[in-house]
């Protein structure tokens, strides 16, 4: 039973489906990297700079302040923590906007691969030659 398991693992493992899916992942989890990167050190401080000098990551709405004794955290705070949610959004959109991109290219070059090229026609009937 678990030669036949490990058989079956291997096949699907092996499929070309599983492996691109893999590869997809990592390039994926790389390219999130980036784009976090890009969002919170290029596009963020500018616009910070921009509207009064502001660091999206501190904005906060305070619905609990924290409560101390004798210099201790007793109650966290609670907040609504939106600036965080800014930058999560700002992110959303420039991954989805480079999917976008992406997919669009590849279907471009798919649909220029499938198309028959106009000037050199296939030949037709394929067998014997045409009369003169």
């Amino acid at each position: 039973m678990a030669v036949q398991l490990i058989a079956e693992f291997k096949q699907f493992a092996l499929k070309g489906n599983a492996i691109d899916m893999a590869v997809g992942v990592v390039v994926g989890t790389a390219f999130n990297k980036i784009v976090d990167s890009m969002v919170n050190d290029l596009i963020m401080p500018p616009l910070g700079i921009a509207i009064g000098g502001v660091d999206f990551k501190d904005l906060l709405w305070v619905l609990k302040p924290a409560v101390t004794a004798g210099g201790k955290v007793v109650s966290p705070e609670v907040a609504i923590r939106y600036g965080q949610f800014f930058n999560a959004l700002i992110q959303f959109f420039v991954i989805a906007w480079s999917v976008f991109l992406a997919v669009k290219a590849m279907t471009k070059l798919s649909a220029s691969r499938s198309t028959p090229n106009p000037a050199n026609p296939p030949a037709e009937g394929g067998s014997g030659s045409a009369a003169a």
